[in-house]
C-alpha cells in the first residue's frame, strides 16, 4: 500500500484533526520564542535572567554554585531524554502488534481502525518522542559546551576577555535552553496526539487541552507573574 492509497484511509476529521496538532504546535513555538512580542513568554523573560546569571557569575566566588546549576539542568535532560528512549521502545512494539489497542478500542466502542491506520496514529506520536529526544540530545550537548565557557571566563572581572566571554557563555546556555523547552513541548504534543488513538474528535479535545495548558504556563501562570515582578524591580 502506497502513501496516497494509505491517506485515502484517514477521514477528513482525521486529517482536519492531523492538521491541527501540527500546525498549532508549530504556531505556539513561534509565539513562545518569539522575543519581541507585547507579552512576552517566560522563555524569553527568562533569557534576560540567564544574561545576568553570566554577568554575576564573573565576579563570584567561588563559582561552585554554578557548576551545581548546570549540573542539575543536565540531569533533567537526561532524564527526559532516557524517558524518550522508553516512550520510543513502548511505541515500536507496539507497530509490532496493534491488537491490543484493537481490542482496547473495540471494548469501549470508540473505533473500528484497521491494523494499518493504527500503526500510522503511532507513527504521528513516534514523531513527536523522536523529537523531543533530538532536542533533549542537543540541548545536552549545548549546555556542556556552556560548562566549558564558563570554565575559560578569567576569574579577574577587569581581564579584557571575560565580560565577553560571560556574553558567549549566556548566549550558548540560552540556546540549549530554547532546545530543552522546544523538547518538552514535543513531549507534550505526543501525550496529546495519543488522544488520536480514541479518534479525530478527542484528538481535537486533548491537544486543545495541551495548547491551552501550554498557554496558560507561557504567558498567564503565577510564576510568570512573579518572575516579571522581580525584574521590573531589578530594572
Amino acid at each position: 500500500m502506497d502513501a496516497l492509497t494509505l491517506l485515502h484511509q484517514f477521514s477528513t476529521a482525521d486529517l482536519a484533526a492531523a492538521g491541527y496538532t501540527l500546525a498549532g504546535s508549530a504556531l505556539l513555538g513561534w509565539a513562545i520564542e518569539k522575543p519581541d512580542l507585547p507579552r512576552p513568554s517566560v522563555s524569553q523573560i527568562l533569557a534576560h535572567y540567564r544574561r545576568d546569571w553570566m554577568r554575576e557569575f564573573v565576579t563570584r566566588q567561588p563559582r561552585i554554585f554554578d557548576a551545581t546549576i548546570l549540573d542539575g539542568l543536565r540531569q533533567g535532560i537526561t532524564f527526559y531524554a532516557s524517558s524518550c528512549l522508553l516512550a520510543l521502545g513502548a511505541g515500536l512494539a507496539l507497530l509490532a502488534d496493534t491488537s491490543p489497542l484493537q481490542g482496547l478500542a473495540m471494548s469501549f466502542e470508540l473505533h473500528s481502525d484497521p491494523a494499518l491506520l493504527i500503526k500510522a496514529k503511532i507513527l504521528f506520536v513516534l514523531g513527536f518522542v523522536v523529537n523531543a529526544f533530538l532536542k533533549f540530545v542537543w540541548s545536552h550537548r549545548l549546555f556542556g559546551y556552556c560548562s566549558v565557557l564558563m570554565a575559560s571566563v578569567p576569574n579577574d572581572p577587569d581581564h579584557p576577555r571575560a565580560h565577553d566571554r560571560a556574553a558567549r557563555a549566556a548566549e550558548v546556555n540560552i540556546t540549549a535552553a530554547r532546545n530543552y523547552n522546544r523538547g518538552l513541548r514535543a513531549v507534550y504534543c505526543a501525550l496529546g496526539a495519543l488522544g488520536w488513538l480514541a479518534g479525530p474528535w478527542v484528538m481535537f479535545l486533548t491537544m486543545t487541552a495541551t495548547f491551552a495548558t501550554l498557554i496558560r504556563r507561557e504567558f498567564a501562570s503565577q510564576s510568570r507573574a512573579a518572575i516579571v515582578a522581580r525584574l521590573s524591580e531589578d530594572s
